[in-house]
């Protein structure tokens, strides 16, 4: 373990940086590095305070970097010392990019890499790290945030012994539905969420069929490669889930187009905004992984693409002839991103792979987590366009000592726009207080 620490006004920050197995199963084979950040209040830089490891939403993101001591970190702090994991391959954990991945000599290859990413990995390096920072026999405390919710499922399942407690916000997946469930809900929510931002902004029906009609005829290019396709711009709805996601696209659509050296043309501003709303050529663990993240013992076999089929309203050439609303897309993953995205191009053999791969092993054992003795308080959130609602209620129904906070006070992002309420009230949750 590799250690730096300074000082931001407030908080105390320590880099750590250990190497783990790239495949637990052997581990003496090769090493990737995992970084995670130690955050503590200055005036108690020196107390002796229990963990409390945070798990990002994702999969492929990193963990938040800290600017100031607000949100729910500063409700963490006072109890706890906190550890911001970057899951393996994201952050400043050794990062899987199509530039890091090209340097296995094959697809298959590629994808054999990959598949050591998900969850279940996620735990054991957390448990390899607790520890080393806290010691063998003391347990830490959890937070997952969406996906992050995902892994402490894992944790319960796989190694219990080191949680003292664990909270999920916004994250109890599905302990046993297939993938194809999964998406079926999911296109339900969207769906849901298309026809309400409709409603508030119903100006941005014409707007959004102007688009799509223009996108089909005319080949446009994005700043940093790839074209703008009419199905690539269907993705702009993945934002809908959060508090802001309607505003952040109604703004986009009203600056869509300007007048050109040959008439209306796609506005180069909206072009850039639009490109800093699609990450997957920096995150493409999440175009990879999403769909298997929810797979055990089964292949996706691009649930999201087949599933569509059963959903008509997302047709796009019946949108273009005005004869529906453009009805954007949410998390769904499809193969021809790997097309249309130009960083994602160079990992569409290895994405093909992982979508046909049928044996991913289980991330949830449920007699575990039937017999589950670690305290859990989570909060789902009643209109989540993400995690269905009645799949997050069989969970809860089955971790045996579950205290469920259920609310449609927010959206699926409600730790970043609340956090020091949520988390306040998850822990009195945790000890009892509420």
């Amino acid at each position: 373990m590799i250690s730096t620490s300074y000082q931001i006004p407030g908080l105390v920050l320590t880099d750590h940086d250990f190497s783990v197995p790239l495949d637990h199963a052997q581990p003496h084979g090769e090493q990737i590095s995992v970084f995670a950040r130690e955050v503590v209040a200055v005036d108690k830089t020196h107390a002796n305070l229990p963990w409390l490891v945070f798990f990002q939403g994702g999969p492929g993101y990193a963990s938040p970097r800290p600017d100031s001591n607000g949100g729910w970190l500063k409700r963490a702090l006072r109890d706890y010392r906190v550890l911001l994991l970057d899951q393996r391959g994201t952050g400043r954990s050794t990062p899987l990019t199509f530039q890091t991945l090209a340097r296995l000599p094959s697809p298959q290859a590629q994808a054999d890499y990959v598949k050591n990413f998900r969850a279940d990995a996620i735990v054991r390096d957390a448990e390899a790290i607790r520890q080393t920072l806290a010691g063998a026999e003391t347990p830490w405390t959890a937070l997952g945030q969406s996906f992050g919710g995902f892994c402490l499922l894992t944790y319960l399942s796989l190694a219990p012994q080191g949680l003292a407690a664990a909270l999920i916000t916004g994250g109890l997946a599905s302990l046993t539905r297939p993938v194809d469930d999964v998406y079926r809900a999911t296109y339900r929510r969207v769906l849901s969420r298309n026809q309400r931002f409709y409603e508030r902004y119903p100006q941005d029906v014409a707007r959004g069929q102007r688009i799509v009609d223009y996108l089909l005829t005319h080949d446009v290019r994005l700043p940093s490669g790839g074209r703008l396709t009419a199905r690539r711009f269907q993705q702009v709805g993945m934002g809908f889930g959060a508090s802001n996601g309607f505003e952040e696209v109604h703004y986009l659509l009203e600056n869509a187009f300007v007048a050109g050296a040959h008439g209306p043309e796609i506005n180069f501003v909206f072009l850039r905004a639009l490109e800093s709303m699609q990450p997957f050529d920096t995150n493409p663990i999440y175009a990879l992984l999403h769909e298997p993240c929810y797979c055990q013992g089964a292949a996706a076999n691009w649930s999201a693409a087949r599933v569509q089929a059963e959903f008509p309203a997302f047709d796009l050439h019946a949108a273009a002839n005005g004869q529906t609303p453009v009805y954007l897309m949410g998390e769904m993953i499809f193969p021809w991103m790997f097309e249309d995205y130009a960083y994602l191009q160079p990992l569409q053999a290895a994405a093909e792979i992982l979508a046909a791969y049928d044996g991913w092993p289980r991330l949830y054992d449920v007699d575990v987590l039937r017999a589950n003795r670690v305290p859990v308080a989570a909060l789902s959130y009643y209109d989540d366009m993400y995690v269905e609602m009645a799949f997050a209620e069989e969970t809860a129904h089955t971790v045996r000592g579950l205290k469920l906070w259920v609310t449609n006070e927010y959206d699926h992002n409600g730790l970043r726009a609340d956090g020091e309420r949520v988390l306040g009230r998850l822990l009195d949750m945790l000890h009892g207080a509420v």
